[in-house]
């Protein structure tokens, strides 16, 4: 008879204590199922990245696992922010494509979700990722009363995708689907130059480029914050100020990220209009994220975005030559930045589902 059990994780303190071969074997599961997805290790933890995970200190993250005969084959991840949205709940699913079928995905998603109404936490909020090909081979075999259009926003899921009916069926809202791109690394010279040349040319000198790493110069902090604010970002977190940007600043930088930025500013104005970021990783440097680029309305169009994101890959290759690949996710309907990535060689890999489910206070 097969034993099923699920139940909570302990944490190590270190990757060498006590409970890490536990800890690191529920890494390997989250591994293994990224790789069945997306065809390599990219996206998927260090062990030493999720442990650092589970000790920050503004969100407490919990890890439910699904032993099948003692052996660990699925992963909940349980991220719950502890100073803003204290109503929210992050749930992370990782189940062994070699145990599938044993229901061990709604197991753990029910014990998540008992788990964080006891903290009362009144939404969860879960991502399903879907690789380009998979999504074209279902589409294909299926009609449009099987697509599911998210609450808001463009882009579709398929009912025929076997993640998307889970989500469906366990009572979750489709919010959002994003795109997800690549683009390989070192980015040629010859078109970084084309490229550059195409963006002077559309807007010439009206604009000062600006670069840091990790902490914005003291003299466009108000700036850089007024733009995270006008963008709305983080949402829901009430005024975006200097003290909120330094805060996450920090934050950041005791994960051992890096934060490679490039802002613009007008010559007219003398105040910038637009930034982008990228994200190096402290555990690994083959890898990097694109991370927000914000532009004002009244300066889109002109090819800034793309000398600012041109200029920020020329900062990281001279700062942080090792990655192969830089990775970004964009909302579907932010046609702007997408057609951006487009030129500069960004490749569709897939898109990530946003769902979301409320629960009553009172039930």
């Amino acid at each position: 008879m097969t034993d099923i059990r699920i139940e909570q994780l302990h944490v190590p303190d270190n990757l060498d204590g006590e409970g890490a071969a536990d800890f690191l074997r529920a890494v390997e599961v989250s591994r293994q199922v990224r790789v069945g997805t997306w065809g390599n290790d990219d996206l998927a933890y260090t062990g030493e990245e999720l442990l650092a995970l589970c000790h920050d200190p503004y969100e407490w993250y919990v890890m439910l696992v699904a032993r099948l005969d003692g052996q660990i084959v699925g992963r909940a991840g349980i991220a719950m922010p502890l100073d803003d949205h204290t109503e929210l709940a992050h749930v992370t699913l990782d189940v062994l494509p070699s145990a599938e079928g044993r229901s061990l995905g709604r197991r753990l998603l029910e014990a998540a979700e008992s788990f964080v109404r006891g903290e009362n936490r009144r939404v969860v909020v879960v991502e399903t990722n879907h690789s380009a090909t998979e999504l074209q081979s279902e589409q294909e075999g299926g009609g449009d009363e099987r697509l599911l259009h998210p609450a808001a926003g463009p882009g579709a899921l398929t009912l025929e995708n076997r993640q998307a009916r889970f989500a469906h069926n366990a009572g979750y809202q489709l919010e959002r689907v994003e795109h997800f791109s690549s683009c390989a690394l070192p980015f040629p010279a010859e078109r970084a130059a084309e490229l550059l040349a195409s963006a002077a040319a559309s807007h010439g000198d009206e604009y000062a480029v600006h670069q840091w790493t990790d902490s914005c110069p003291e003299e466009w902090a108000a700036d850089v914050a007024r733009l995270e604010a006008e963008m709305g970002q983080p949402a829901g977190e009430g005024p975006w100020d200097v003290a909120h940007m330094r805060e996450a600043e920090e934050i950041s930088q005791s994960t051992g990220r890096h934060t490679l930025v490039t802002a613009a500013e007008s010559r007219a104005s003398g105040r910038l209009v637009g930034y982008t970021s990228i994200s190096v990783l402290g555990k690994r440097d083959d890898v990097v994220f694109q991370d927000d680029t914000v532009m004002e309305d009244g300066h889109r169009g002109r090819e800034l975005g793309l000398r600012m994101k041109l200029a920020n890959l020329q900062l990281l290759a001279r700062d942080y030559p090792n990655p192969h690949a830089i990775y970004t996710w964009n909302s579907a309907e932010d046609t702007h930045l997408i057609e951006i990535n487009a030129r500069m060689g960004f490749t569709v890999a897939g898109v990530t589902g946003q769902w979301r489910k409320s629960f009553d206070p009172g039930d």
